[in-house]
């Protein structure tokens, strides 16, 4: 009896341990709602920043940064080369690494002259579970609605972004 009880718990056990281990959706959520996901960064001064603190643009580019990536850093510099054709673009640069480092970026780069870019640490880790970032930067790009037009992963060459923008 006790043999009976003990196959049938484990049984039971399997079963629900199965059940629980539902299947990975591999895809990521933006490719399933074209919409701007809801934000909060902390910006360098420690104010918070959201989705509805952007100003209204034609685009809002969201890059997702590492300050120490050398792609990223050559994606701050190709914009800023750029930076007369982005006029009626917001650029949000977030990352997940300290203030400091993110501080040091955003000085190194002057980032204050731009008032259309904004910059700041996703504390609580959503964007990059909303898009999934597998590599720096990652380089997604909205609408004046703020409806989905492309992403970029592992950074966007002007000769690709300009175009989508219809910025040439």
């Amino acid at each position: 009896m006790l043999q009976k009880l003990l196959v049938f718990c484990m049984i039971t056990f399997c079963a629900f341990t199965l059940h629980a281990q539902a299947p990975f959706d591999t895809i990521p959520p933006y490719k399933k709602d074209n919409r701007m996901p809801a934000f909060k960064i902390m910006r360098l001064d420690n104010t918070w920043f959201s989705k509805e603190q952007l100003p209204k643009q034609d685009y809002t580019i969201i890059i997702y940064f590492a300050p120490d990536c050398g792609h990223c850093q050559h994606e701050m510099k190709e914009i800023i080369k750029n930076i007369d054709k982005f006029k009626k673009v917001n650029f949000l640069w977030v990352s997940y690494k300290s203030m400091p480092e993110i501080s040091e970026f955003y000085v190194k780069y002057e980032i204050s002259k731009y008032p259309n870019m904004f910059m700041g640490r996703d504390l609580d880790y959503k964007l990059p579970s909303f898009y999934r970032v597998k590599m720096t930067p990652f380089v997604a790009v909205y609408d004046k609605n703020n409806l989905f037009i492309k992403a970029f992963e592992g950074g966007a060459e002007m000769k690709e972004l300009l175009p989508v923008l219809k910025l040439n």
